[in-house]
């Protein structure tokens, strides 16, 4: 009897030994995603391999870059797949250097954010700076129905980080005695008051990025600013960071440049890469060119009824390149998910 009762304990101890390591090394991966299409493409992507290809558990989590960031910083979130590194760099340096969390490479190779006008009116009235925008006459082009002194410049939402970029870009240009920086709401609001302006013919003032679908329906013109100038840059940046914790009030004088065109990265947890070594060099290999992001968000736009897991499996059934991020048995596997 004794010999028996051994032997169940042994068995049960064995059994219990084994379902904590079937559980430490179950894949859980708890990603974050934004208010934005391309962001939402790159996460759809990630989740269908993830899933399908190495049987991970995944949760998405969506919102506006101020929380979701936040959420990555204090360890609640284990992936982004999109981060526009220049536009938060004075938050998120000093969580990279204490080593939570980690840049682990490229997204898309190019990106662009910018003040535009659309080319109709650029070309009417030679528009071609923002310095070119500082005239009464030119800011009545582009009215503002809720405060018709001024002039309306369609900006970012405000809980993207360009929001308040763009604050102080217009009060460092002197742009804000002349345009509201309006915030629209949503990123499909954004479009929306693109696309309807030049439907019917209107002046468009906005600010805008690529890579976007949208980008390929429009002719705006971008607006030079002063070049890119890394301390100018942390400089504005540091008053950003300031004015989103504590309050437009905060603004003080700083400086203002252009947008860098830059490169999208991903960025990973630092424990959760060491825990999951196989899904992080996915991670690590996983880059898309602008010009197939721009053909992805245009399938959506037109074709997957804004269905983007279908938009997920489209790029999976039509390209070839993500077969080269993954083992070929995670390959064959999300292949015959699909």
């Amino acid at each position: 009897m004794k010999f028996l009762k051994k032997l169940i304990l042994s068995t049960f101890f064995a059994s219990s030994l084994l379902a904590t390591s079937a559980n430490a090394g179950e894949c859980k991966a708890r990603l974050g995603d934004f208010d934005w299409s391309s962001a939402n493409i790159h996460t759809a992507i990630t989740q269908f391999i993830l899933e399908k290809g190495y049987g991970c558990k995944v949760s998405v989590t969506k919102g506006s870059t101020t929380p979701i960031m936040a959420a990555h910083y204090d360890k609640q979130l284990d992936v982004i797949t999109e981060v526009w590194y220049d536009n938060i760099i004075a938050n998120y340096e000093p969580h990279e250097k204490a080593g939570t969390i980690k840049n682990i490479g490229v997204n898309t190779p190019d990106s662009q954010q910018a003040f535009y006008v659309d080319k109709a009116t650029a070309d009417k009235y030679n528009l071609k700076s923002v310095e070119d925008m500082k005239d009464p006459k030119i800011a009545a082009l582009f009215k503002d129905p809720e405060d018709p002194s001024k002039g309306r410049m369609t900006s970012c939402i405000s809980g993207w980080t360009c929001y308040t970029v763009n604050l102080v870009k217009h009060k460092e240009y002197g742009l804000d005695k002349y345009y509201t920086n309006f915030d629209p709401g949503s990123g499909g609001a954004l479009d929306a008051a693109i696309a309807g302006a030049f439907a019917k013919n209107k002046p468009v003032f906005t600010y805008y990025w690529a890579p976007t679908g949208l980008m390929g329906k429009v002719d705006l013109v971008r607006l030079s600013e002063p070049k890119f100038d890394s301390e100018c840059w942390n400089k504005m940046s540091a008053v950003v960071e300031d004015i989103k914790a504590n309050g437009p009030e905060v603004y003080k004088p700083s400086c203002a440049c252009e947008y860098r065109d830059m490169a999208l990265t991903k960025s990973v947890l630092t424990d959760w890469a060491k825990a999951h070594p196989e899904e992080t060099k996915f991670l690590e290999k996983y880059t898309i060119p602008t010009a197939t992001v721009n053909k992805m968000l245009a399938f959506y736009e037109d074709e997957s009824d804004g269905d983007m897991e279908l938009t997920a499996k489209q790029f999976l059934k039509t390209e070839s390149m993500w077969k080269s991020w993954v083992p070929a048995d995670v390959a064959k596997k999300v292949s015959a998910a699909l």
